[in-house]
């Protein structure tokens, strides 16, 4: 009998923790995206003005942008051309009725508002992790000012704190074996060949390339001069490092306001 009520007992209180760690998981998450909201909202009413072109960045956060940026248009009446980084990015333009640009006609663009995996104390920007590095460094390289927006847990002091996927390097497939020993001789770590989710073999860029991913160990490195050799090593496309790129990043706070930084 004892050993019944015990576990009845045992048995009601793993359904309570259970309950509860869901609610907290949900309550993260909601936090998580309405930090990305806030962030995204402030970056569109400080740097989007009527007949700008606007660069598109990529992933979650920029979702947020664009909504804004699609309430302005309608209520404002504001026309902004957008150049997309992605075709993740084409989509949500195209589907908030917004006028798609390209760099074609838009070589120069007024400012681009992207996301990041991580931004460290000097601004330096982890990119890639949506396997849309090349784009977004060519379009935030066309651009007067990059503009980062992220949730409070991209905000580092030294990449690698927080970000533990590693540095995103786009190459061509004929080449990433090469690679992959190259960079791991030349600065350690680990770099492995980015696997897809939904399909078997690796990712496939928007441009038809590998991503790898390396993951360093040295947090100490010059990662100027760091991405400048990688880019060396040929069949090496682009790095997901962004360097002396970003104007001004804003990060969404779970109490709702935004920190800046620039």
């Amino acid at each position: 009998m004892l050993l019944k009520v015990y576990a009845a007992t045992v048995l009601k209180h793993s359904v309570i923790v259970r309950k509860l760690c869901r609610l907290y998981s949900s309550s993260v998450k909601m936090s998580l995206e309405q930090a990305k909201q806030v962030a995204a909202y402030r970056a569109v009413d400080e740097f989007v003005t009527n007949g700008c072109i606007f660069g598109v960045g990529s992933g979650s956060t920029v979702v947020y942008a664009v909504q804004r940026l699609a309430e302005r248009v309608e209520t404002e009446n504001l026309k902004v051309t957008c150049v997309p980084t992605s075709f993740q990015a084409k989509q949500l333009i195209v589907k908030h009725n917004l006028t798609l640009g390209e760099l074609d006609t838009s070589p120069v663009i007024d400012v681009t508002i992207d996301g990041a995996d991580e931004v460290d104390s000097h601004m330096t920007l982890i990119k890639g992790g949506g396997g849309c590095l090349l784009q977004e460094k060519i379009v935030a390289s066309c651009s007067k000012k990059l503009i980062v927006i992220a949730d409070y847990t991209k905000d580092s002091v030294k990449l690698g704190d927080r970000y533990k996927k590693g540095i995103p390097i786009e190459v061509v497939p004929l080449a990433y074996v090469p690679i992959q020993k190259k960079i791991e001789a030349m600065y350690g770590g680990e770099v492995k060949l980015r696997k897809a989710v939904a399909k078997a073999g690796p990712v496939v860029t928007d441009n038809g390339n590998f991503i790898l991913d390396w993951l360093f160990t040295n947090q100490d490195l010059d990662w100027d001069k760091v991405s400048n050799v990688i880019k060396m090593i040929p069949g090496v496309v682009e790095t997901g490092l962004f360097v002396k790129m970003c104007h001004k990043a804003y990060f969404g706070q779970p109490e709702g306001n935004v920190v800046e930084r620039q």
